[in-house]
């Protein structure tokens, strides 16, 4: 199959039942300035091959995944597509945002393999790698105007690539029309960042946002401080922007490890990120994105788009390893964590949790309050922000429990990507789970049929849009509100919960849910 694109014509290949494109150049990539328009070519390109990943340390996580073992390079503006080919009737689009915490990753992981999806759901699928860390979202618009918005140059290269879907999709036999994207930590925070960007509107239709929502965005002043560490890594000094422009990769991501490094850090980070927050995420700066998403999407930036947002159980699990295998965590150590962000109210915080979980010990009261503070709570916030303006928000919770390594992860942090994709098959998943059984198996058919659904339908539970009803497999699911706050628990058994662990959501609420 040879498509022909607004570049030039494309030659993929066929795996699994599938027509792959791989390697797309939708942009092209120039150090801390937004993406540059392609250069077309002549002739028929071969789209057989992943193009380069980000530059990218390297990530323990990612590794598990297989995500960073191909070539990098600062050109890594590649998109990639699974289709089954031009029909009668075009099909709904699924974009996937990767993630990473804004500094690692790649669109072409093997967990995010869209074959599946596309062949057995009916969708065209469009994986994309995006300019990460310090080469996508260093902030240096207030030392030379010349950058401005490069520190949302990362967001930048997402909507480009969605434009380029606009202009291109239809040649695969996807519907311009019908977009969804979907992503899961920071590309589930780029979700939330779309949803508040004015440049973004119109060039997607539906979202799904996974353990990330739209608050993962840095003020000024914040993204500001982050500059002059990572400058100061260097022996630069402030207004030594232009510097960078000659300076080798390696060099970047040296001095990218060292203000990371200083941000995890529980000190020495005063007017820095506050605790849970990533070091390199979009920066509100005017350029790209003008105002807090969160606050843009509550005054209806994404009005008509319809959301389903959620997280999995134990988000922190994955995260809090390490600390865990230490040994205890006293109950001293656990209040001056939990102090950092509730301040005077960290007892009362804690309270709430010891009757939620009256078998939690303290390292998983820790995990819980992580949990809800960088995830949860963030995605509640987003859900009824909204509300006013969608078709319909659906809300869910990814309950299954990894067995691997005791039961320390429980339902962590990606755990929920190979059930999205139906790829519970592939490298490090059985790992990751501790094993495969039918009840998983039964769960990845449900749970990319339902994602799927949300690209067709606008509602998971595939009964329209009020979704109130059973579906064809037995599936309820129904819309989110603020009366009921029905969450869709996502497990070998599915069910419904009216507003899961109420007083934990109250009493965030009640402390506003800042980070400190």
């Amino acid at each position: 199959m040879i498509v022909d694109t607004t570049a030039g014509k494309l030659q993929g290949l066929e795996k699994r039942g599938v027509q792959q494109f791989r390697g797309i150049p939708y942009a092209r990539a120039e150090r801390f300035r937004a993406p540059q328009p392609v250069e077309p070519w002549a002739g028929v390109r071969d789209a057989t091959a992943f193009g380069p990943i980000a530059p990218q340390n390297p990530s323990p996580t990612e590794a598990m995944l297989g995500a960073q073992d191909q070539p990098s390079a600062e050109d890594c503006l590649f998109v990639n597509v699974f289709t089954t080919g031009v029909g009668d009737e075009p099909r709904p689009v699924m974009v996937w945002l990767h993630g990473g915490a804004f500094v690692a990753g790649s669109g072409h992981v093997v967990w995010y393999d869209g074959s599946n999806l596309a062949r057995d759901r009916d969708v065209v699928v469009v994986t994309l790698n995006y300019r990460l860390g310090a080469l996508g979202f260093l902030h240096l618009g207030h030392l030379d105007p010349a950058f401005a918005g490069s520190g949302a140059n990362g967001i930048r290269d997402q909507i480009t690539a969605l434009a380029w879907v606009r202009d291109n999709i239809a040649a695969f036999g996807g519907d311009p029309g019908n977009v969804t994207i979907f992503g899961e930590s920071a590309g589930g925070m780029s979700v939330g960042t779309l949803l508040g960007a004015p440049s973004a509107r119109g060039l997607f239709h539906g979202a799904v946002a996974q353990s990330g929502a739209a608050e993962n965005i840095h003020a000024p002043e914040v993204a500001e401080w982050v500059t002059e560490g990572f400058l100061a890594a260097l022996d630069l000094a402030q207004g030594s922007a232009e510097a960078l422009l000659s300076l080798p990769v390696a060099e970047i991501l040296r001095a990218q490890s060292a203000i990371e490094t200083r941000v995890q850090s529980e000190h020495d980070r005063d007017g820095g990120p506050g605790v849970g927050a990533l070091t390199f995420q979009p920066v509100t700066d005017g350029a790209v994105v003008p105002s807090p998403a969160l606050d843009a999407v509550r005054a209806g930036s994404a009005a008509g788009v319809h959301l389903v947002v959620g997280t999995t159980a134990d988000e922190w699990n994955l995260f809090h390893l390490r600390d865990r295998l230490r040994g205890e965590l006293t109950d001293d150590k656990l209040r001056s964590r939990v102090a950092r962000i509730a301040g005077d109210r960290a007892d009362d915080l804690l309270d709430v949790y010891r009757s939620a979980r009256p078998y939690a010990d303290t390292h998983g009261l820790a995990c819980a309050v992580m949990t809800d503070l960088v995830f949860r709570q963030p995605a509640i916030r987003l859900a009824e922000a909204q509300l006013p303006h969608a078709p319909r928000v659906s809300m869910y919770r990814f309950d299954l429990a990894s067995t691997a390594m005791d039961g320390a992860l429980g339902a962590c942090h990606a755990i929920e990507v190979p059930f999205v994709f139906d790829n519970l098959d592939r490298g490090g998943v059985e790992m990751l789970l501790g094993g495969l059984d039918e009840g998983a198996r039964r769960l990845a058919d449900r749970t990319s049929t339902a994602w799927a659904r949300v690209a067709h339908t606008a509602s998971p539970a595939g009964d329209g849009l009020s979704g109130d009803g059973p579906s064809d497999d037995g599936l309820v699911w129904p819309a989110y509100d603020l009366d009921q706050r029905q969450t869709c628990l996502l497990d070998r058994e599915v069910s419904v919960v009216p507003d899961p662990e109420r007083e934990v959501r109250e009493m965030w609420a009640e402390l506003g849910g800042t980070r400190s």
